[in-house]
């Protein structure tokens, strides 16, 4: 069955539909075709828990009865924040002693 679903993260709201028996990963491959953000990236959350990956969203509690096209469940979204190798610039110690 269908499950219909508002994705949220601050201002930004995506309504979309997903069969019960779609991971969470597959949940994030449709926000990235959205977004343009890597599943990766991406944290979705029901009821501020974390969700699963492999995980289905029937498993997660999302079924035909709880998220319907009048009613979308809400799932809330945030980014992970990318980590960039640390970078330093070299400077002149002679610059520090004058």
């Amino acid at each position: 069955m269908d499950v219909f679903l508002m994705i949220r993260r601050h201002k930004t709201t995506i309504f979309t539909d997903a069969k019960e028996s779609s991971t969470v990963y597959e949940l994030k491959r449709i926000v990235e075709g959205i977004l343009k953000r890597p599943p990766e990236e991406q944290r979705l959350y029901k009821d501020e828990q974390l969700l699963d990956d492999s995980k289905t969203l029937g498993d997660c509690g999302f079924t035909s009865q709880t998220a319907r096209p009048q009613a979308p469940a809400t799932v809330g979204l945030a980014f992970r924040i990318r980590r960039h190798p640390l970078s330093l610039t070299l400077v002149s110690l002679l610059a520090f002693l004058l």
